[in-house]
């Protein structure tokens, strides 16, 4: 087993327009003004930016993200990443008018050297704090999604 090897789904029900949702996803740039752990959204052009993560454990994960795929009809956003995180994750938004239920799926490998040195010992509590961040960020576009 690749102990540095991540892969990771989640679904979040929010209350709000598959449209609404799909919109407020593909804003990459506003994330940090609903997600808390979302640092910082650096774009570098129109499909290619620099993202900065922490959750609960206090490091940072920086990494570039490019845009693989935006779909509208289909409710789907894909990028890439490189960097400490290394890999592809996928937005998948589908609903029926007023709800709608968000599909996050994550498949990485971790470049960065703190991370890969506890990769044993640390899996556990990585996993968990990705848990918490991803709880986070549904609650922030829940309360984000309200709001506008």
């Amino acid at each position: 087993m690749d102990w540095t090897h991540y892969r990771f789904r989640t679904q979040w029900a929010l209350s709000a327009a598959p449209a609404t949702v799909y919109d407020a996803l593909e804003q990459a740039e506003d994330y940090p003004r609903w997600w808390p752990q979302v640092r910082g959204v650096d774009r570098l052009d129109d499909t290619t930016g620099i993202i900065t993560i922490r959750a609960t454990l206090p490091y940072d994960l920086v990494f570039t993200a490019r845009e693989v795929r935006r779909d509208r009809a289909a409710g789907v956003l894909e990028i890439a990443m490189t960097g400490d995180l290394e890999g592809w994750a996928r937005w998948t938004i589908d609903g029926d008018g007023a709800h709608s239920l968000a599909r996050y799926e994550q498949v990485v490998d971790v470049n960065k050297p703190l991370l890969r040195r506890l990769a044993v010992p640390g899996r556990p509590v990585f996993r968990v704090n990705h848990w918490l961040m991803m709880r986070a960020g549904r609650r922030g576009l829940a309360a984000y999604l309200e709001a506008v």
